[in-house]
């Protein structure tokens, strides 16, 4: 049985200062509708306008993520992005009366308690789940690895490496609603005392205290509270790696195994599971809505006209006629066709000569059901400017689509193409001859 979205059950709100901003804000989590996903919305602006929390929406990911549409911008998403995934909440709206959520004590904890407040209902749509099915590695200039394999759950294994090797620290956990919550949620945010004069002249953690983030200076740390884990550090890198994957747009089943991460590799391995999400429903077939009524032709009115039989019968059906000059025709691609045995073994591509032979196959119906012309057969003579610009697969809908340009005797010529899923795969200018059996 499919999991099922969830949505928040009220809203609540929370108040607090932003971390990098330093200004006042108050944070509202509301319910949504299934499918909407999560979406901050502006309030103190006067359109209150909606940003998506989409990877497609990062504009920059230094010390914090920061998301913008047309303008309008929101600051380190991460940690309630990471409360909301973190807890099982698929949609969701964001309210701010700021830029920048409160940053709280510098945990996920602050919104994890916000969202059990809210309470957490069940929508009647599945959820959207993207599982890794490939192994998938990135790699970057400053040294991050970041790597996700198959796996049944959502887990997450990371080492966080300090300067100079200090802090080193690693753990690893499946990421779900009870793990979530005692494990990583409480975990805070953290910086290097060197590093803290560099970010105020970059005018950031104009609210970082002591109370919203340890401070590491050598081998100590300084904060107002005790450490809430041996591994804080790294648990707090595992949540804002859970954030800013929620910035993929749909749940993930696999293994993130990631060796100093950071907000920029975290995001564009959001990138890169979006990329292979499109390539991946690229190959589900578009609702093709087949005409009906006289210019249906089903297999066997097809073979009425055509004397292709197996294996080099490659019209399933024609679906419209337009005028005297366009026909349009379907081939169902199966992994069954004879030539996917050699095609190539373990990466089955339809020939290209073979979507130009359908192509012509189609044309020939257009000209055989001309009355002068039945009962003839359409020889090949030449095929010009043909372009081959995707593969097609197993389980692609062919469309070919014919146009005749020019009938004189029994001479014709004729453009094609072939579309699958709404892209032109191959095309072609087509000449043949008609001739008696």
């Amino acid at each position: 049985m499919s999991e099922l979205q969830y949505t928040l059950a009220k809203s609540a709100s929370l108040e607090g200062t932003s971390l990098h901003t330093g200004e006042k804000v108050t944070l509202t989590l509301q319910p949504a509708p299934e499918n909407f996903g999560i979406k901050f919305r502006r309030m103190d602006l006067d359109d209150k306008p909606f940003i998506t929390a989409s990877v497609e929406k990062v504009q920059k990911v230094e010390r914090a993520t920061t998301i913008a549409e047309g303008g309008v911008n929101v600051h380190t998403v991460e940690h309630v992005l990471s409360a909301l995934t973190g807890m099982g909440v698929d949609n969701a709206i964001v309210e701010m009366d700021a830029n920048e959520p409160p940053i709280a004590d510098g945990s996920a904890l602050p919104f994890v308690e916000l969202i059990k407040k809210a309470g957490i209902v069940a929508q009647s749509e599945p959820r959207h789940i993207f599982v890794v099915r490939e192994p998938m590695h990135l790699e970057s200039r400053d040294g991050s690895l970041i790597t996700i394999v198959p796996d049944k759950k959502f887990r997450i294994s990371c080492t966080h490496v300090g300067p100079q090797g200090r802090t080193t620290q690693f753990y690893s956990t499946e990421i779900n609603p009870e793990t979530y919550e005692k494990e990583i949620a409480p975990a805070r945010t953290f910086v290097f005392y060197e590093d803290i004069a560099p970010l105020m002249e970059k005018g950031l953690i104009k609210g970082g205290t002591l109370e919203s983030a340890i401070v590491i200076r050598g081998d100590t740390t300084l904060t107002k509270h005790p450490l809430r884990f041996n591994e804080e550090f790294v648990r707090h890198k595992i949540l804002d790696m859970v954030g800013d994957l929620t910035l993929f747009g749909r749940r993930i089943q696999g293994h993130v195994i990631a060796v100093r991460p950071g907000h920029g590799p975290n995001t564009e391995l959001a990138r890169h599971l979006l990329k292979a999400y499109n390539e991946m429903r690229a190959m589900v077939p578009v609702p093709f809505d087949v005409p009906t009524g006289e210019t249906v032709m089903d297999i066997t009115e097809v073979m009425q006209i055509l004397p292709h039989r197996y294996p080099f019968l490659l019209v399933d059906r024609i679906v419209g006629f337009q005028g005297e000059n366009k026909c349009t025709g379907v081939k169902n691609v199966s992994i069954n066709e004879p030539y996917f045995q050699g095609h190539f073994p373990g990466h089955p591509i339809m020939p290209g000569v073979l979507q130009l032979e359908a192509m012509a196959q189609v044309a020939s119906i257009q000209l055989l059901r001309m009355p002068e012309h039945q009962g003839k057969i359409g020889y090949f003579m030449s095929a010009n400017n043909v372009k081959w610009r995707k593969p097609v697969r197993p389980g692609d809908i062919l469309i070919i689509e014919t146009e005749l340009l020019k009938v004189k005797r029994s001479i014709a010529t004729a453009q094609a193409r072939c579309i699958v899923n709404g892209q032109v795969v191959s095309e072609a200018d087509l000449m043949f001859t008609i001739i008696d059996h």
